[in-house]
């Protein structure tokens, strides 16, 4: 009889807990007990502003389908063109050549495109006050083709001088007579082509100061000239070398192939 009596009470248990959960499963389908709506994410104002539709690779000449616009927040609009300042930018742009490559999505900026208005590409492409000059290379004094357009390189004069001493051989000296130069085109070719990542050419085009074609055109005629690729890391070293150096008393730099004696500044 007891037994019975524990058996009716954990039925009743049993029973009441399945009638409580049925009852919540029935609120929380009534909708009552639904979560709060999420707050709206803030909305910050945009404005439209021209982007590359496609990349656009150096010095190709940009057509209305390489173009979009594109909302963008205006916090950060200020240095891009905008359509409420330039409606017309698409067409204003069109047949611009690229002074510097864009990958899709990219905000266009003036500065990396130029009008040819019937001059070549590579004085499109030149930036002011800047000289194209080509110079002759083989893989011995190229990097082994590794040399690409837009990389930067040393220029390096090596020159063999007899032996004051008629009996001695020959004396070979070798000297940085520029720095950190950028290599405009390998051959006729202005970009690295698809897939390669070496060229082996017969001539690099430079860009230089009007004061290093001179050293260039000069050194040519006295020695072999060889280019020495610089690292992508140090490109900017030769500036802070040379502020570096300036800070500092009784030492030479070489600038242009000329020498010139730094003092201490205080």
């Amino acid at each position: 009889m007891w037994k019975v009596k524990r058996m009716n009470r954990a039925r009743i248990v049993v029973l009441s807990i399945a009638l409580g959960a049925g009852g919540l499963a029935a609120y929380l389908a009534s909708g009552s007990g639904e979560a709060p709506a999420p707050a709206p994410v803030a909305q910050f104002p945009t404005v439209d502003i021209l982007v590359a539709k496609s990349d656009i690779g150096l010095g190709q000449s940009v057509k209305p389908d390489d173009l979009q616009w594109q909302a963008w927040p205006q916090a950060t609009s200020g240095n891009f063109i905008s359509r409420a300042s330039k409606a017309d930018a698409v067409k204003e742009f069109t047949g611009s050549i690229a002074r510097s490559p864009f990958i899709a999505g990219e905000p266009i900026r003036e500065q990396k495109l130029v009008k040819s208005d019937g001059s070549g590409f590579m004085a499109a492409i030149l930036p002011a006050g800047f000289r194209a000059i080509s110079t002759e290379i083989s893989p011995e004094t190229g990097a082994g083709g590794f040399i690409l357009p837009n990389d930067r390189v040393d220029v390096i004069l090596s020159k063999r001088e007899k032996n004051p001493d008629s009996k001695g051989p020959d004396i070979t000296t070798s000297e940085i007579i520029m720095t950190n130069v950028r290599v405009l085109a390998i051959d006729q070719a202005p970009k690295e082509k698809e897939g390669t990542s070496s060229m082996v050419g017969k001539t690099a085009t430079l860009e230089l100061k009007p004061e290093q074609a001179e050293v260039l055109a000069r050194a040519r005629q006295s020695g072999v000239l060889t280019l020495a690729l610089r690292s992508i890391v140090d490109a900017n070293a030769v500036e802070k070398i040379e502020e570096q150096i300036g800070r500092n008393e009784g030492l030479n730099v070489i600038r242009y192939g000329v020498a010139l004696q730094q003092s201490m500044q205080k």
